[in-house]
């Protein structure tokens, strides 16, 4: 009992390691994977007291309080809502234990540790969410610009007016497009599986 008090004092319990594929389903996160929707676990780090479990769909992060507590904290981030930013990698000095990844999602900023041993998979971890921070940033500029551009539109063809069609049918009509075109573009600039990222840069 008394040396995992002191290893909680100094930090020691929070270095994490990287779990092996074969060791997934022996983890907590792994209950809460979406399988109806073939989410899939492509990295995933544990220390004693939380879990952080990348898919193509989401990070899910177990949160525990301490590493003596059992009780656990579920938080999901879907990618296609929690943009990843400012993605950075610390890695060990010369007495150093462990390696740092920090990045936001969302809001949220998160700081993991992660023993030195594992420096090669975080590597690649790295690259896979800096790839992806930039694909979403893509994205929102190419759905932004979309939606200027249908504003544009919209306006145009209100000082255009519409001979023989009322106020209000127009306005039925360009909401009915817009609803339309902009579900379109949703589905072409907000993407939620990024599967294909992780392949690229996890199981390469």
């Amino acid at each position: 009992m008394f040396k995992k008090l002191a290893s909680d004092a100094l930090g020691l319990s929070d270095i994490g390691v990287v779990i092996s594929r074969q060791d997934f389903d022996k983890t907590d996160a792994d209950d809460f994977i979406f399988n109806e929707v073939d989410e899939q676990i492509y990295f995933l780090i544990k220390t004693k007291a939380d879990e952080y479990c990348f898919t193509n769909y989401a990070l899910i992060h177990v949160d525990g309080a301490n590493a003596i507590s059992k009780k656990r904290m579920l938080r999901r981030y879907d990618y296609e809502h929690f943009a990843i930013e400012e993605v950075l990698l610390e890695t060990a000095g010369t007495i150093d234990l462990d390696v740092e990844i920090k990045f936001v999602i969302g809001n949220m900023p998160l700081s993991i540790d992660i023993h030195k041993k594992h420096l090669t998979e975080i590597k690649d971890l790295y690259k896979a969410l800096h790839a992806i921070s930039l694909e979403q940033k893509a994205n929102t500029f190419s759905m932004d610009a979309a939606k200027q551009s249908l504003n544009l539109a919209a306006s145009a063809i209100g000082r255009a007016g519409n001979e023989g069609v009322s106020p209000a049918d127009a306005f039925k009509e360009i909401t009915a497009f817009s609803h339309s075109w902009l579900l379109e573009q949703k589905k072409a600039f907000v993407k939620k599986d990024f599967g294909d990222v992780f392949e690229k840069y996890i199981n390469n």
